[in-house]
């Protein structure tokens, strides 16, 4: 990531001293306008991602994934294949991942690979190239049913989908987000004591922590429930979790709202979209929307 951040920063700065091809700025009706797919309203992917070059940005993530991966094995936090919940959140990527070329066509050719840490942390990222990693703390503080894991899964690859990690590396190149990204994140993982698991995954989480627009969230939060609904998950999941999120928080500030914001407005924009998203769930299920149960959770108590 040093490398990325060099090449990002050496790319930014050569465009500064007018050494870079010359790239006009979008006129702002362009930036603005909004393109609806499947009901679903989102704008047109950020053109100053390219001094992020695509292919640096997976190899480097491909790097990191497996270095964390690696890592988190030594320690005795990277939770084995055999284990229920791996294979829990694998099933649902399965089921999720067939539907993701239709935001990002680059996603057919994606590494999928999906696990999971030891860490009382509540939350969840997915690298570019679509390395997904969730911590253990999410799955046990919430009760997580399929259906609410789906949105949080769905809602990250979102984000890899829509690049939003890219857009932000290249906006965050002079804040020493490569260091954040990378050095850092090893630094801390060869650094922690075998038996702390709750932080063995600070490293993957200071990727979780770039700080996405809201733009980025209401987008990742449709998107990712456009997946979920299209693979056979229930999309009011997602609402029912951001309340036993919003609840959790109250008592323990958690990380994931630091980059996720949530509240009456996040979940507002979901319940407005479910006339889009309901019907693709019951078209799924082989149903029809009113004949869709009453979505039932898990409570926290």
């Amino acid at each position: 990531m040093n490398q990325l951040k060099k090449s990002v920063l050496a790319v930014a700065l050569a465009a500064c001293a007018g050494m870079a091809p010359a790239q006009q700025p979008l006129p702002q009706q362009v930036q603005d306008k909004v393109v609806v797919q499947d009901g679903i309203a989102v704008r047109p992917m950020w053109r100053g991602r390219v001094l992020a070059p695509e292919q640096m940005v997976e190899q480097q993530s491909k790097q990191q994934y497996v270095q964390l991966m690696q890592q988190a094995a030594q320690k005795g936090a990277l939770v084995p294949a055999s284990d229920p919940q791996v294979a829990r959140l694998r099933s649902i990527a399965k089921r999720i991942i067939p539907y993701t070329a239709r935001w990002n066509p680059a996603a057919a050719k994606w590494e999928w690979q999906v696990n999971l840490l030891a860490s009382q942390e509540v939350n969840a990222f997915c690298m570019p190239g679509g390395r997904v990693a969730f911590f253990s703390g999410i799955l046990t503080k919430l009760k997580l049913t399929d259906d609410e894991v789906a949105a949080i899964m769905g809602h990250e690859i979102a984000h890899a989908l829509r690049e939003h990690g890219r857009e932000q590396m290249v906006k965050s190149a002079g804040t020493n987000i490569g260091m954040r990204l990378g050095g850092a994140l090893v630094a801390s993982l060869l650094g922690l004591d075998p038996g702390v698991t709750d932080t063995v995954a600070q490293y993957a989480a200071q990727f979780a922590s770039l700080k996405f627009s809201r733009d980025d969230e209401r987008e990742a939060d449709l998107i990712g429930l456009d997946l979920a609904a299209r693979a056979g998950y229930d999309p009011r999941a997602g609402v029912i979790l951001w309340q036993k999120m919003a609840a959790l928080n109250q008592s323990a500030p958690l990380a994931l709202f630091s980059t996720h914001p949530g509240g009456p407005e996040r979940i507002r924009q979901m319940t407005d979209h479910m006339g889009v998203l309901l019907p693709l769930y019951a078209r799924a299920k082989g149903s029809s929307v009113r004949e869709l149960p009453p979505y039932r959770s898990i409570g926290m108590n």
